[in-house]
């Protein structure tokens, strides 16, 4: 017999009540022994949600969690994305742990970043350099043929869940996901902006599955490595690119350092872009900082304006991430990686300024020097469509 909508409703609402209760239980542990007892029980309520598709649950419990000041929600979260990311498979009879992994990187061009797919010689290529420099010699690697933006990833834990099965599918037949581009939807076009190579690693349950766990190397260091082996691979997948890889990693911490980094790279792009484009130089530029509020702040406004003029000229996005809010240092970060970049003129607005946007095309507006949000005006010698680094 099947259930109505409402009794649906209920199992949602009772789904989610159970979640918050066995976090917060866990937040609340106070040895080993309650730690195991409660991961136990947490992690098999939230792969019975995964299984079951609900998504409200987990978003339900997260939301209610994240009104307390307690670690329960961060003990759910650190919870819902270990059961996405992490999955203990069969091969051959023998038992391997799995994990989705992300190779980020950070790109800018002239002409605006697009689609990127990567050949089959490539994927197996980039798969030996992760073996060799990040990953378990012997781990399986399967990757996908496709270099996704932000807005082109997973939206849902669901719908990640979901790519993670495909990719582990592939893996298992011991190939490479090779993805149509029509499958995957439309991204808007930036001057600046990250790019995700996904992947699935897997090695003998037991076993390290990265290169730091077994050498005791620092991450920092391993990624310095990368950073280098890689540049030739990338720069033959994005030509015309100026390019900054990451440090590959699980999905989701893969994806919050992408973010994070990808702030001070749109600083130091934005900045290049000026010079070589518009031939502006550091010394004929002022930059604006203002803080953006709805109910909260939510991101700065950076403007690059003409000393001169005042015109906004260009602009940058700088999103809050994680638990930054306007207690923190933001500004004095942002001002000091400015001036590292050359820009000697920085003025930080003090007013609360409006999250506005422009009616017409949809893009932010930024603060001029009085604190009035404009639309930039680009100079006449540059193309009208690379206006917004992301």
């Amino acid at each position: 017999m099947k259930q109505s909508p409402s009794s649906k409703r209920g199992r949602g609402i009772r789904s989610a009540e159970t979640l918050s209760r066995l976090a917060e239980g866990l937040s609340a542990s106070g040895s080993r022994a309650e730690d195991e007892y409660w991961n136990i029980k947490l992690e098999a309520e939230i792969k019975k949600v995964i299984l079951e598709k609900d998504e409200i649950s987990l978003n339900v419990a997260l939301d209610k969690l994240s009104e307390k000041e307690t670690r329960a929600h961060e003990e759910l979260a650190d919870a819902i994305e270990g059961c996405i990311e992490f999955e203990r498979i069969f091969l051959e009879n023998n038992s391997f742990d799995s994990l989705l992994i992300t190779a980020p990187v950070l790109a800018w061009s002239t002409l605006g970043l697009s689609n990127f797919n990567i050949s089959k010689k490539y994927l197996e290529d980039i798969s030996a350099l992760l073996r060799k420099h990040i990953f378990n010699p012997d781990a399986q690697i399967s990757l996908v043929n496709y270099l996704y933006s932000p807005d082109q990833l997973p939206e849902s834990f669901i719908e990640t869940k979901q790519l993670k099965k495909t990719i582990t599918h592939c893996l298992m037949k011991n190939s490479h996901l090779l993805l149509n581009e029509k499958e995957i939807k439309e991204t808007s076009t930036f001057l600046a902006d990250q790019r995700h190579l996904l992947g699935v690693v897997a090695v003998k349950t037991g076993d390290h599955i990265f290169q730091w766990q077994d050498n005791f190397m620092r991450p920092e260091d391993i990624e310095a490595s990368w950073k280098k082996v890689s540049r030739e691979m990338f720069s033959k997948i994005m030509p015309q690119c100026a390019r900054e890889a990451i440090l590959p990693r699980a999905y989701y911490v893969a994806c919050r350092d992408a973010d994070r980094q990808l702030r001070k790279f749109s600083i130091q792009a934005s900045v290049s872009y000026l010079a070589s484009s518009l031939s502006i130089t550091n010394e004929s530029l002022l930059v604006v900082i203002g803080g953006c509020y709805d109910r909260h702040l939510e991101e700065y406004r950076i403007s690059f304006c003409d000393k001169r003029s005042f015109e906004v000229y260009h602009g940058i996005v700088w999103p809050l991430l994680g638990p930054e809010d306007e207690l923190s240092e933001l500004i004095e970060i942002i001002e000091a990686y400015l001036k590292s970049c050359g820009i000697a003129e920085v003025k930080s607005l003090s007013q609360r300024l409006p999250l506005e946007f422009c009616e017409e095309c949809g893009s932010p507006l930024y603060p001029n020097i009085e604190g009035e949000m404009v639309h930039i005006e680009q100079p006449e010698n540059d193309s009208p469509q690379h206006q917004h680094i992301h």
